[in-house]
């Protein structure tokens, strides 16, 4: 009993000495709901749920993300906390994701996004309730309860064309301020400013801010400008401009301007003058114009001139005359009082001298009276002048001269020819016509003393006629060169040669060449060259298209390429193709070279022949003797009986068959018995080895006699 008690009790406590735990879930909520308007309050809860093996306690350690961000971090023993936002912003928007983390393990919840909606209505304030025109209003829109970035949106309320807005993006701030210039003419102005701000969970804008009131004061009222006596005033008439202004103790500029020329100005001053008499130039619009730094007004009025009389004409006969004729001018003039003082000019750059001072002029024309003609007149201190006119007199051109730039005799066919045309006298423009026998090839205007210049390109080899015509504004004279002549030569065309015989002649006999080309003018200069050698073989100047050169006793030195230069006039070279001459043997020189070739043959076939003979005939008799006399020795050297082996030994019967059969064959010879034939036999003799016992065999040729008998021969009785 007492052992199973102490195994109760040892059990128990190894279970408490191992405290068992697994997190299962961890669960994230919001309260009150996702979706939390701006301002309003916000937890986020954050509930573990552990399963442990018994009831011990176990320390938690919570901690809150947002977008992968650490907020905060709680430790409990509880297996619930939370994280209080008390008034939630757009900033809060954002994924959610809680942390549980027990001794050693950790759990992490789902992620759960929240969004807060709207955005705090945004505060505007100026910096300034009282400006001028022109001044720089600075504005500052904020809203403190948000994060950054925020982009703002000013709105200058109530303006002829609606709101003018303005949009500023700030990264790092919650506020931000522009500067809106104040424009002439602003009385009161409204503003107000929206913010908004983006992220990746979508877009949200605020209200309006409440309107801010700025007032705008003048520093100087519009202008006033009044035309005395009248607006509508004639010509020299005495006419007063008068510009006013209410300005409050200001620099002020105030300038008065026709158009977009300034006719008086004044500073610091608050009235400005200008006099004049008016003439019809002064018919316009006249401004008032007031300024101070980017501040400007203005004034304008419309003054009407009448005119007094018109403007002058000066009628002229002609404005080409010719030199010799009479120029006549008169200058009319149209209005209801007398004209006080009427005048005739010319004028040259600018500057006028007078011709008369009366309504008329007539004169002979001199080339000297061209100019430019006016005509002024005068009345009640008013001058006006006319259209200028321009009148030209002009003097007949002279006989032009024709000449070709460089002077050249010849010219080559298609190759441009340069020329020139010039009359001497004459008053410009001179207007230069150019022909080719009766054609006109070109026409050019020339404008000084300078020579036309003409450009033609022939055609056709031959004469051709050239001539220029020249002309002026004068009514009648045209006139016209002298004909040129120009020959127009042609270039050799292709050069050809060929010769006969062709390409081979015998040793000591003559050639022809024959040199032509296919166009080109005469006379024609032709060379026979040899390749290699610029020294001419032959040269000929023909008027002909061809040359024929003969040229007798060639040798074997002649032999080479041969070509053939061309040209005319035109200095223009042209060559043929190349032709190879070989010079070969004559005929009796190939004769007697066979011949002395035959005899050498013949020579050397009798010498092959006796040779041949003298041989056979020494080899039909031999010597015996000397057959006998030529002992055999062995690889000693030593001399060998006719017995004896290479060993020294003796072979029984060899003598004696040797001397029977010398003997017998003797005894066979008659008178009549034809000469024996020697035949060679190879036999095989034993040579000792001096340094191996007893004998080794070898081989050494030993050449016998052996005489064979005829065997048509007839033995003697």
């Amino acid at each position: 009993m007492c052992l199973a008690l102490l195994v109760i009790l040892l059990h128990c406590s190894s279970l408490k000495a191992r405290e068992v735990f697994t997190i299962n879930k961890v669960e994230i909520r919001a309260d009150p709901s996702l979706q939390v308007p701006n301002g309003d309050a916000l937890t986020i809860l954050c509930i573990a749920d552990i399963s442990k093996s018994g009831n011990f306690m176990i320390e938690h350690h919570f901690t809150f993300f947002k977008d992968g961000r650490i907020l905060s971090d709680i430790t409990s023993l509880q297996n619930r906390t939370e994280y209080k936002i008390p008034a939630a912003r757009f900033a809060d928007t954002g994924e959610y994701v809680c942390m549980v983390k027990a001794k050693e393990k950790k759990k992490k919840s789902e992620v759960m996004l929240v969004k807060v909606t709207g955005l705090p209505k945004p505060k505007l304030t100026a910096l300034k309730n009282m400006v001028t025109e022109g001044e720089e209003l600075v504005l500052k829109c904020e809203v403190p309860e948000e994060a950054p970035p925020l982009t703002f949106t000013f709105q200058k309320l109530l303006t002829p064309g609606g709101p003018v807005t303005r949009t500023k993006k700030e990264l790092e701030k919650n506020f931000t301020t522009i500067e809106i210039p104040v424009e002439p003419g602003d009385k009161i102005l409204r503003f107000q400013c929206i913010a908004s701000v983006y992220s990746a969970h979508g877009m949200q804008e605020s209200a309006p801010s409440d309107v801010e009131l700025v007032t705008v004061v003048e520093p100087f009222s519009t202008p006033a400008l009044v035309i005395e006596p009248s607006l509508n005033v004639t010509e020299g008439d005495n006419v007063k401009l008068v510009c006013r202004v209410v300005v409050r103790n200001y620099d002020i500029e105030i300038i008065i301007q026709k158009d977009k020329v300034i006719l008086n100005s004044t500073r610091g001053q608050n009235t400005l003058t200008y006099f004049t008499k008016v003439s019809m130039q002064d018919n316009g619009n006249y401004t008032c114009k007031v300024e101070l730094g980017s501040v400007s007004k203005e004034k304008t009025v419309n003054m009407v001139v009448t005119e007094l009389f018109s403007k002058p004409e000066l009628i002229h006969s002609a404005k080409m005359i010719d030199e010799g004729d009479w120029l006549q001018l008169q200058c009319k003039v149209k209005g209801l009082l007398p004209v006080t003082k009427i005048s005739i000019k010319t004028r040259y750059l600018g500057k006028d001298n007078l011709l008369n001072d009366s309504s008329s002029f007539i004169t002979k024309a001199h080339v000297n009276n061209t100019a430019t003609y006016i005509c002024t007149a005068e009345i009640n201190g008013i001058i006006k002048e006319s259209d200028p006119v321009k009148i030209n007199v002009y003097a007949p051109v002279s006989i032009p001269q024709l000449w070709i730039v460089p002077s050249v005799r010849d010219v080559i066919l298609g190759r441009a020819i340069r020329f020139q045309c010039q009359s001497m006298y004459g008053t410009p423009p001179i207007t230069y016509k150019f022909f080719r026998g009766n054609k006109t090839v070109n026409s050019s205007q020339i404008f000084n003393k300078l020579p036309a210049e003409f450009r033609d390109k022939p055609t056709e080899v031959g004469v051709e006629q050239y001539s220029c015509e020249a002309s002026n504004h004068h009514s009648h004279i045209r006139k016209r060169s002298r004909e040129l002549n120009i020959t127009v030569i042609a270039p050799v065309g292709k050069v050809n040669l060929i010769s006969v015989p062709k390409r081979e002649v015998e040793d000591g006999k003559g050639i022809s060449f024959r040199c032509y080309v296919e166009t080109g003018s005469l006379p024609i200069n032709f060379k026979l060259l040899k390749q290699n050698n610029r020294k001419p073989i032959s040269e000929d100047t023909k008027m002909d298209t061809e040359v024929i050169w003969y040229k007798e006793t060639w040798s074997k030195q002649d032999s080479g390429e041969y070509f053939c230069e061309a040209s005319n006039p035109t200095n223009i070279v042209q060559r043929s193709d190349v032709i190879s001459i070989n010079v070969i043997l004559a005929s009796w020189q190939k004769v007697l070279i066979a011949l002395f070739v035959l005899v050498i043959i013949v020579i050397l076939g009798c010498g092959g022949c006796c040779w041949y003979l003298w041989k056979k005939r020494k080899a039909k008799h031999p010597s015996i003797e000397m057959s006998g006399s030529a002992g055999v020795t062995n690889s000693a050297g030593v001399k060998l009986e006719p017995r004896q082996n290479s060993d020294g030994q003796y072979y029984p019967g060899y003598m004696d068959d040797s001397e029977n059969h010398m003997k017998a064959t003797d005894e066979n010879k008659g008178p009549e018995h034809e000469i024996t034939e020697v035949e060679y036999t190879e036999v095989e003799v034993s040579t000792p080895d001096p340094h191996r016992a007893p004998v080794q065999k070898g081989t050494e040729p030993v050449y016998s006699e052996i005489r064979k008998a005829n065997n048509d021969a007839v033995p003697s009785p």
